[in-house]
């Protein structure tokens, strides 16, 4: 008997709609006993068939849908040829960069993988109890479809304790990963840290924020808040910024940072990596006098749950309505959020409140988002975590 999920009355709507999670509130009753990262069907109330997903018994989503036709099946070759599609629809951004994601999760249909490819070297996070149950097998594949011997695991997100899952991280495949991988974006070289780096060593999903970035630096002074290792420091400065305030609380980050400037041999216009809360400095920079004609904010996550909105909200506000204080009229504001819980209307009030309140004149020019390496699933509107402002103070 195959192990069976049997959702409450109504429960199926969100599956109808092929929306990939299954909440432990909507089941009704699980037939059999299905282990963790077992495939099992799910079912309507009356028995109807709804999808075929991987079953997590100590998370809050009971279970994650890897497909909705009832004739299917997962095993490893179904596996193998959903990640050969993923890696083959990224394959156009080579021309750009040799930093991919190769596969984004629910989005490609492999519902808690993410694995990012750094030139000649494979990192995957395992993430779901899904592909927990399938990780060797979904190792096997990935050097087999790249051709690429070493692939190192950063498996160690919270996402993990969510799922009842223990924190993992080191070499499944070929030799361990450096901490200084060197790789290209837009003519602009960086040093990953895949062992310890942010994420899987980089933050990928911000490459076509920071050639946007570049695109308009030309003279510009620039002010870089939560830098990390600098990219959109090094990103401005490529593309012609005639100075750099870069701040983060992190000094191996801003060492980090210094190195890779040093690297790419970049115009030695001044260029200050400052060492400091970013809230303080802030508060000091306006003290000062000092104006910006070009800022980013690109903070952590404030808000890692819904419980965290309300004080996130607060905090996006205090950092955006300082900053449009600091920027000179027809200077940009390049302003992120990667708080999952807060969507992207909810991202642009808090900002109109900071505009408001900072008594300015602000014009959105555009909205701003992750690379098309890290696509959203239309019917899993969850998957869009990074969303981005590029504001013009009139």
């Amino acid at each position: 008997m195959t192990d069976t999920i049997v959702l409450k009355p109504g429960k199926e709507r969100s599956l109808l709609r092929r929306h990939p999670w299954v909440y432990a509130g909507a089941i009704a009753r699980v037939q059999g006993s299905p282990w963790v990262g077992d495939t099992v069907r799910v079912v309507a109330s009356d028995g109807r068939f709804l999808a075929w997903a991987a079953y997590s018994p100590d998370s809050a989503i009971r279970a994650r849908a890897w497909h909705f036709d009832e004739a299917g099946c997962v095993d490893a070759a179904w596996l193998r040829e959903r990640i050969a599609a993923a890696i083959a629809r990224r394959a156009p951004l080579a021309r750009d960069t040799d930093a991919v994601r190769l596969v984004f999760g629910e989005a490609d249909g492999l519902p808690g993988l993410v694995v990012d490819r750094y030139g000649g070297q494979l990192v995957m996070q395992v993430l779901a109890a899904g592909v927990e149950r399938w990780r060797n097998e979904i190792a096997t594949a990935l050097c087999e479809l790249t051709g690429l011997p070493d692939l190192h695991e950063r498996s160690d997100a919270a996402a993990r304790d969510r799922e009842g899952l223990p924190s993992r991280e080191g070499t499944v495949a070929g030799a361990p990963a450096t901490d200084r991988l060197p790789v290209v974006e837009h003519g602009v070289r960086y040093l990953v840290d895949v062992p310890r780096g942010h994420k899987t060593g980089f933050y990928i999903d911000q490459r076509d924020n920071r050639r946007e970035v570049a695109r308009h630096a030309a003279g510009r002074a620039v002010l870089n808040c939560f830098c990390y290792t600098g990219g959109f420091t090094l990103a401005a400065l490529a593309g012609g910024a005639a100075s750099a305030l870069s701040i983060d609380s992190s000094g191996p980050a801003l060492a980090r940072a210094a190195e890779q400037h040093a690297l790419n041999g970049l115009p030695p216009a001044p260029c200050e990596w400052r060492e400091a809360d970013v809230f303080e400095a802030l508060k000091a920079l306006l003290a000062e006098g000092r104006r910006f004609d070009l800022i980013v904010l690109d903070p952590p996550k404030f808000a890692p749950s819904a419980h965290h909105v309300e004080r996130a909200a607060r905090a996006y506000k205090e950092i955006n309505l300082k900053a449009l204080r600091l920027l000179n009229p027809g200077g940009l504001l390049f302003t992120f959020s990667c708080s999952g819980a807060i969507d992207v209307d909810l991202f642009q009030k808090i900002v109109a409140g900071a505009v408001f309140d900072a008594r300015v004149d602000a014009q959105m020019l555009r909205r701003l988002q992750a690379g098309e390496d890290h696509p959203v699933l239309m019917t899993h509107p969850e998957g869009e975590y990074l969303k981005g402002l590029m504001l013009l103070r009139v």
